[in-house]
């Protein structure tokens, strides 16, 4: 298993990254969850702390916590087993989509019914048109188009893995992570079952040329002869080329006129050999070989993602476990801006931050910066991780106030936090200037820059303002 890591993210192999994932989903389930406790969450990181060697990297602490985690785990519940063993990738899926591209060539009619070719109106153009756009597509920048894909297979993965319990949470997380990876095998998929198509288009122009006398005319209501031969001319080059069949002059080509009613007799008709020969050619030409490319390519890097999946360990969840196995703890400086919070709310705080920071946060409360002295933020103090702003959500955002403290916190990560305590106590019954006073908030946090999170620091339990503080230290 091969692992690597950056400043911001870990790659795993694919297997690693579903263990790690499941276990995470499982610390971060219910705190009642009899499957998975915090005390066992607590058991696996001590016992990763003691198997690992003292200079092994966040990856190699990470891996062996979810190890020794799953061997706890996976016993206690097989639904969990299940869905760590299943596979999200079979070669035989690759052969099926082969075997089916290969009999739908096969069984079309390429060249159109009867026994007459209409040089202009074969469905096999149909099928070079389709291509020469898929090839167009592939051509515009990727990061602009691939956005759609990604989320519609993440989506589509989450949904598929189905479960209960912390399965939806493992399964969604697995479903991001691994858009990548899916998208490229969807492409493997997808070029293989076209190179095949045009394996089988080509398999049947010959297979029906052995039992048929096929001939070629071409009719227009628009187009002469010298338009046809252009048109002709331009499709075929390269095919003439490949095989050295001559493409014929506009005489030729006028000769092979017919009317509405088919008015050549069918003895003056030529056989269509050399332009089966051209159409195989042709097929071969703009659909087998660039196809075939193409999933070379998508294998490769199927093959390459699959060895490095990326999982961020930016999230407040994984720099919690790296602290406690480095026995580091986070430093919260708080800023409270008009009024010094109350004992309780402090007490509050505490609480709250603990099961995402880690149990040995350190809180320090700055004297309250009173209203028209934002200019006089206390220092950033040493060791500190975060720089909390704690704020009334019965206040009004501003950027002549809040804004210039914010403007003093850009070099540490920082986080608003907003107590609607006192808010919630005066328009409790109408909980719709709640909604307006957080999304005012919001959307001032949001042009600044600034995660923000409204929580009642009071009345509130950790637990419920667990998701959404999480997700603000995440965009950090």
């Amino acid at each position: 298993m091969r692992r690597t890591v950056n400043a911001n993210a870990i790659r795993y192999d694919e297997a690693a990254a579903r263990e790690l994932l499941l276990v995470q989903a499982c610390d971060q389930g219910p705190a009642d969850n009899p499957i998975w406790t915090p005390d066992d969450g607590r058991w696996a990181t001590e016992l990763a702390r003691r198997t690992v060697a003292a200079d092994a990297t966040d990856a190699r602490f990470l891996a062996e916590r979810a190890h020794h985690a799953l061997q706890r785990l996976l016993p206690r519940d097989r639904g969990l087993a299940r869905a760590l063993a299943r596979r999200a990738w079979r070669t035989g899926w690759l052969a099926l989509a082969i075997g089916l591209g290969l009999a739908t060539g096969i069984a079309a009619d390429a060249v159109g019914a009867g026994d007459r070719i209409n040089l202009l109106a074969p469905p096999l153009w149909g099928v070079l048109l389709w291509n020469g756009l898929v090839y167009i597509g592939l051509l515009l920048p990727l990061g602009r188009w691939s956005h759609g894909p990604r989320a519609a297979l993440a989506r589509r993965i989450a949904r598929a893995g189905g479960g209960r319990g912390v399965l939806p949470a493992f399964h969604a997380a697995w479903a991001r992570v691994a858009a990548p990876l899916a998208l490229a095998r969807a492409s493997l998929l997808l070029h293989g079952a076209a190179a095949a198509l045009g394996v089988g288009l080509i398999a049947s122009l010959y297979l029906r040329g052995l039992v048929l006398d096929y001939r070629v005319v071409w009719q227009s209501t628009f187009l002469d002869a010298a338009q046809v031969h252009a048109v002709l001319t331009t499709l075929f080059t390269p095919a003439s080329a490949l095989t050295g069949v001559a493409i014929p002059d506009v005489a030729a080509l006028q000769a092979l006129r017919v009317g509405p009613q088919g008015a050549a007799a069918a003895a003056a008709v030529p056989g269509a050999a050399p332009w089966l020969h051209l159409c195989a050619a042709t097929v071969l030409l703009a659909v087998v070989l660039p196809r075939l490319l193409l999933a070379v390519a998508a294998a490769a890097r199927s093959r390459w993602l699959a060895g490095r999946c990326r999982i961020a360990i930016d999230e407040p969840y994984f720099q919690r476990l790296l602290r406690a196995w480095r026995r580091s703890r986070a430093c919260v400086q708080v800023l409270p801006h008009g009024a010094a919070p109350p004992l309780q709310a402090a007490a509050a705080l505490q609480r709250l931050l603990a099961p995402v920071l880690g149990d040995d946060l350190h809180l320090t409360f700055d004297p309250a910066v009173a209203h028209g002295a934002e200019d006089q933020v206390a220092p950033r103090e040493p060791a500190t991780t975060l720089r909390l702003l704690l704020v009334d959500l019965a206040a009004t955002p501003e950027d002549e106030a809040q804004g210039r403290i914010v403007a003093a916190l850009r070099s540490t990560p920082a986080l608003c936090l907003a107590d609607e305590g006192p808010l919630r106590l005066r328009y409790g019954a109408l909980p719709q200037r709640l909604a307006e006073r957080r999304a005012a908030w919001q959307r001032w946090c949001e042009a600044q820059g600034l995660p923000f999170v409204a929580v009642d620091l009071l009345h509130g339990t950790p637990a419920a303002a667990e998701p959404a503080l999480q997700a603000a230290l995440a965009k950090l």
